[in-house]
């Protein structure tokens, strides 16, 4: 194969509610732009990247000099051509890369005629579990949907565990005071007895406020703590000083992070992120180290439609030492734009794909509908709070938005 195109369409994706993050929040609304690598036999293969609130349709119409004419087999060299670390000093495009890596490795599989997992190794699963991701969050326009309260939290956990069988369970933090989180996470916790939990909060807390806060969860069944605080050796320190596992998507996302941590350790487990890690080969990659040298691995959300979501099923598949349920932001949201509307959820776990690339399609009137409520609504600012527009936080932060 060829490739003879390279498209892209940014869709917004209404979510139940805004979703609060230590930096700011989601808007009610994912923004992603959908990549379509086109090849000369007619075959279309599927990517997907976000962009914190922006479109990347410029960014991907930018790469199709250099993708004209290449082989999609050729997936490593993708990454010398796109994202040569030198290079990528003065113009990183690590999530463009993974975006078309997608894409190539769905066009092998539908030439093929085979799954994506097959063309790494096969899967070892069947299914990947998940984690309820839970946030806290604003209310919707119709006044639906907020989460601020304890009681709240584990209202909508509830109601999540009823619908997909969650067992495990995540709450994004770093919103409120620690102490305010700390007795919402412990409330989560005490409401479903035999379940398992975790808690991030963005790094957003000092190393010696993390110290604290692991201090007073260390009683619970917990999974890990993720990112508590920022930087390695802020994480370190935090790690000396409990006996809960840490974990990050933040300070580890690529191999030179990666053999420091091996080096000397500051964290335990690996989140492996397809978009930001540069595609599901790079975190097969990571994976293999960290099975070498016994650090955890779980699969991280950055806030996926269905073409994401599907690489992170393919990823889950043929990771053997894949030790904790993934994170998934896909139940917040109201729609996708694949055929067939969104994956479910069974027991809390998705299915692995086995139709021939990722085991999506695109379902072309969805598509057309979110490109035009982008077109309406255009972008919004990640790293902002619409409730509090003048904020922004620092690392470690202590300015921290009033719970009542």
């Amino acid at each position: 194969m060829k490739i003879v195109d390279v498209r892209a369409t940014t869709v917004t994706m209404p979510l139940e509610a805004p979703l609060r993050h230590s930096n700011g929040a989601h808007w009610g609304r994912f923004v992603r732009t959908v990549v379509e690598v086109e090849a000369d036999n007619g075959l279309i293969g599927l990517g997907e990247m976000g962009g914190g609130g922006q479109s990347a349709e410029a960014a991907v119409a930018g790469l199709k000099e250099y993708l004209v004419g290449h082989d999609p087999a050729r997936t490593e060299a993708l990454r010398w051509m796109l994202a040569n670390p030198t290079a990528s000093l003065y113009n990183n495009r690590t999530q463009l890369l993974a975006a078309i890596e997608f894409a190539c490795l769905d066009l092998q599989g539908r030439e093929l005629g085979v799954p994506v997992h097959a063309l790494l190794g096969g899967k070892v699963r069947d299914r990947v579990p998940f984690a309820s991701y839970l946030f806290f969050r604003h209310p919707a326009a119709d006044g639906t949907g907020e989460i601020r309260t304890a009681e709240q939290l584990v209202a909508h956990a509830r109601s999540l565990v009823d619908e997909h069988g969650f067992s495990v369970h995540k709450l994004k933090g770093g919103v409120f005071p620690p102490d305010y989180e700390r007795e919402c996470f412990r409330a989560l916790a005490e409401a479903f007895p035999g379940h398992r939990v975790r808690f991030d909060p963005n790094g957003a807390f000092s190393v010696e406020e993390a110290i604290r806060f692991a201090r007073g969860i260390e009683d619970l069944d917990n999974d890990y703590l993720e990112d508590p605080t920022w930087g390695l050796n802020g994480m370190r320190r935090v790690r000396e000083n409990t006996p809960i596992p840490l974990a990050t998507n933040t300070v580890v996302v690529n191999f030179e992070q990666l053999a420091a941590n091996v080096l000397n350790p500051a964290v335990d487990v690996i989140l492996l992120d397809t978009t930001f890690w540069g595609g599901i080969r790079p975190c097969l990659k990571a994976a293999g180290v960290c099975e070498t040298f016994q650090l955890g691995v779980a699969v991280h959300s950055s806030g996926e439609l269905g073409i994401q979501l599907a690489t992170m099923l393919h990823l889950g598949a043929v990771v053997p030492n894949l030790s904790f349920a993934a994170d998934a932001h896909y139940h917040h949201l109201r729609d996708d734009i694949i055929a067939g509307g969104k994956l479910p959820y069974v027991d809390g776990a998705i299915a692995v794909p086995d139709a021939p690339g990722l085991g999506v399609e695109l379902d072309r009137d969805k598509l057309a509908e979110y490109a035009e409520l982008f077109r309406e609504l255009g972008t919004y600012p990640y790293d902002r709070d619409p409730a509090r527009p003048d904020w922004y936080p620092l690392l470690p932060n202590t300015d921290w938005a009033d719970p009542s």
